[in-house]
Order: C-alpha cells, then structure tokens, then sequence
C-alpha cells in the first residue's frame, strides 16, 4: 500500500482512544466516520501495527494512513471534450448515448481516465467521479470530482441546491414566452422554469419550440416529465414523449450551463456551452420544409 501520510502524536495528558483523536491533523481524511472507515479498511498503523477501532493513543505515537489498494480498471477509450480541469475537479461534455456510471463497461464514469489527468492531491480518488448524473440519451455539462474532499463538497452543495443547472431543449408544440411548472415527480415536490427561445411552424407537429429550463429541485427525469405535462413533451423522449412523433434525432435534450462554488478555492464558477450542431439544423431544416409546402 502506498503511504498517505504520517503523524506523530504530542503530548496527552492520558491515552486517548484513535476514534476520539482529532481528525483535523489528517489531511486525506476529514470526518470521524471516515476516520472509522479507514480503520476499518486496516489502512491506519500505530507504531506499525495496523489500528483497530479499540486502539489506545499515547503520547509520541506514529499514526501511518495508507492508501486503499489499487485496482485494475478496465477503460473504456472514448474521446470526451474536456471544458475544465484541475487538481480537484474537471467539467465535460457528455455525448448523448451513454450513461454516466452503472454496471456497464461503456459509460461515460469508465471513460474518465482516459480524458482526465491524474489528480496529484493528497487525497486524491483512484478514479474520477461524477457528482451527479445525465440520463442515457441526455448531452452537455457534467460536473467531475477528482478527491474525496472535492466529492464531499460538491455533494453538499447538490443537497443544500446550491449548484443552477440550466438545459436547452426542442419540444413539440409553442410554448408561452416564460413559464413555470410546478408538480409532484415520483411523489416528490419538483419545480422548473423555462423561457422559450425559438419557435418554428412544423409540418407534422404545426409548432416546435426551443426551450431553455431551469430545474430547481434534481428528481429523475424531470425535465421530460415536466414538459410532457404541459403536452410539450421533448423530441426524441422515447419513454415519456409522443409516441406519434417519428424524429430519429435522438433526444433533443442538452445540459447546457452550470454554475457552483469551487471546492477548494472557494471562488464562484460558471461554465456554459452551447447545445449540439444538430439542434440549428433541425430547426431550420423543419422551418424551410414548412415555408415549401406552403409557398
């Protein structure tokens, strides 16, 4: 195992058990429960004999922290546009077509390594993580942790919703310049605005708009099922969309802006991109067809 770090131990007025000792001296771990972890997983030595959770501290003690064991991942080589990288975090854009992580090989967690470089931080994860996720066929902006501090931070901001996620979308119908929906998704409260950016008359739908939406809670799939509800299901939303509708596009949906508190330098960060080639195209593409039949 490889060496993380060492402590020694200054003065105790008593022997002090390691689960109550002060985890702020450590630099690659940071709470109480993962000082238990560690000592669990055997990677915490007093005096170079591995610490269990009984294990009494004196004064003058060497604690030794080691790395879990490295384990062979098999990567999957797909190119990945990379907007940002440091030692703690990177953004990238996701291609549609692949899930974030799961029990495959073809995801986009098992292609990280391949786009991403080696973070150098003392408590650096074995592989980069994803701290959240996009559906299968979704695109865009995807927010990566590179350490176990950089992870822990991010996810607190996603529950204390202090990360904005903004997406564009095409769906059918003409929507109202702004809107707000506001129901229940899996029982549980959802709320998503949108602006309406574009809309062209279409010859199989007679309207399609180009939406941008701003979730403001994170439930599963809730931009497709809050804009079905609205009867504007998204293009290509083969699972809540309209079934009629035969576009083989692929799913017009795309993560396009996000803005969070760096975890390490505390400074505010936006990243934005602009949505798939196709989205113009197909707009465009839909427009002139309209013009033509009517001319």
């Amino acid at each position: 195992m490889k060496l993380l770090e060492t402590h020694i131990v200054p003065k105790l007025d008593s022997p002090l058990r390691i689960q109550a000792y002060n985890v702020t001296v450590f630099t690659s771990i940071l709470s109480k429960s993962a000082l238990k972890k560690t000592i669990k997983q055997q990677r915490v030595f007093i005096n170079g004999i591995v610490a269990t959770t009984a294990t009494y501290l004196n004064t003058h003690d060497i604690i030794e922290v080691f790395d879990v064991e490295t384990v062979v991942k098999k990567i999957f080589k797909l190119e990945i546009p990379v907007i940002f990288e440091d030692d703690d975090i990177a953004i990238i854009n996701k291609p549609a077509g692949f899930p974030t992580n799961g029990n495959y090989f073809k995801t986009i967690e098992n292609a990280l390594p391949h786009n991403l470089k080696p973070s150098t931080a003392i408590d650096a994860l074995q592989f980069p993580k994803p701290v959240h996720r996009l559906d299968n066929p979704t695109s865009g902006i995807l927010l990566i942790a590179k350490t176990k501090s950089a992870q822990i931070h991010l996810y607190q901001q996603f529950e204390q919703q202090q990360i904005s996620k903004e997406y564009q979308a095409i769906v059918l119908g003409k929507t109202s310049v702004k809107g707000e929906i506001n129901s229940a998704v899996a029982e549980k409260d959802a709320f998503t605005t949108y602006e309406t950016l574009q809309t062209v008359s279409s010859l199989q739908n007679e309207y399609l708009s180009h939406v941008k939406l701003v979730p403001k809670t994170g439930r599963t799939h809730q931009l497709r099922i809050h804009l079905a509800s609205i009867n504007h299901p998204i293009v290509g939303d083969q699972l809540h969309g309209n079934p009629k509708e035969n576009y083989k596009k692929g799913l017009f949906l795309c993560a396009t802006s996000i803005q969070f508190t760096h975890p390490k330098t505390q400074e505010k960060h936006s990243f934005s991109i602009e949505p798939p080639n196709k989205y113009k195209s197909f707009l465009k593409r839909e427009a002139t067809r309209f013009q033509k039949f009517n001319d």
